[in-house]
């Protein structure tokens, strides 16, 4: 029986895509081109990261299949993205870029092989700690945020919500990026794209409900984190639907705590949300709704 042929670039692209769930090279290389788009410095970070943190996997002899799958380049990424977003770019955030990108694939195999739902918490804890590390104990310039979109007349529910949904993932606060990252999802998965566009837009609603700080909503604080919820439980069963429901709410919420204590969001909101939810699908709602149900 034949296998599908892994082309050599597919676990790099695939570790792009696989940000947003996506086991796709073609998502992945869609994603790269948002992001040079947008930031040519932050495309070049994440190309290292990825590069990175897939060696580390080769190197160690890790399960190929993951490998080609992308499983060991995604929290790699998103380290290296998130460095260039928050500090400026000084040999010793290249240097952590290479280092916590290889030990984010150590955290990564340590959680596939105890079977942990891990998603993107590498990422969220490698970049928590270096937040400390680089602003506290050894304190590196922060980067000027003008990477940012300038946002006029913004009106919430708009096509402004949409792009920063998608795009604020990878850190692109860009609706044109934005843009490229939905086309990138829908051309692997039309059905998580669509359910990320009703992520984003449930999330800005959660928000207008929660809290009065138009200002977060306006810059996708408030999209992103649901619009990965939305994709994660994206299906094609009725009940589907609920999950995703209950993760954005769940991640909404999370966020709102998050910022009033004012904690570093990134993307523990979704985590938390996904988590909690697939807690609520396994323990509660499969010993109580027969599977006939919830087709």
């Amino acid at each position: 029986m034949e296998t599908n042929k892994v082309y050599f670039w597919d676990p790099y692209l695939k570790g792009v895509g696989q940000i947003m769930l996506q086991n796709n090279a073609l998502t992945g290389l869609l994603f790269l081109i948002g992001i040079v788009i947008n930031s040519p410095l932050m495309a070049l970070a994440a190309v290292v990261a990825v590069v990175v943190g897939t060696m580390t996997a080769k190197l160690l002899k890790f399960n190929e299949d993951n490998i080609n799958s992308g499983l060991y380049g995604f929290n790699a990424t998103l380290v290296g993205v998130a460095l260039i977003v928050f500090f400026e770019p000084t040999i010793v955030i290249w240097a952590a870029i290479i280092i916590l990108s290889a030990i984010s694939t150590l955290i990564m195999n340590f959680c596939i092989e105890k079977k942990v739902p891990v998603f993107t918490f590498p990422f969220i804890v490698l970049v928590w700690i270096s937040l400390y590390v680089f602003h506290s104990l050894t304190p590196v310039p922060a980067a000027s945020p003008d990477y940012l979109v300038d946002i006029i007349d913004y009106t919430p529910f708009s096509l402004m919500d949409y792009g920063l949904g998608f795009g604020d993932v990878i850190f692109q606060g860009s609706l044109i990026s934005g843009i490229i990252f939905f086309i990138a999802v829908y051309v692997s998965s039309p059905t998580s794209a669509l359910y990320g566009l009703f992520g984003a837009l449930f999330g800005v609603l959660i928000a207008i409900l929660l809290k009065d700080r138009i200002e977060d909503v306006k810059l996708g604080m408030f999209s992103f984190n649901p619009v990965l919820c939305a994709i994660a439980f994206a299906g094609t069963r009725k009940i589907d639907g609920l999950y995703v429901i209950i993760a954005v709410l769940l991640s909404g919420i999370t966020e709102e705590i998050m910022i009033r204590c004012d904690l570093p969001v990134l993307t523990f909101p979704f985590v938390m949300g996904t988590w909690l939810t697939l807690i609520i699908r396994d323990v509660l709602v499969k010993r109580f709704i027969p599977s006939s149900n919830i087709e």
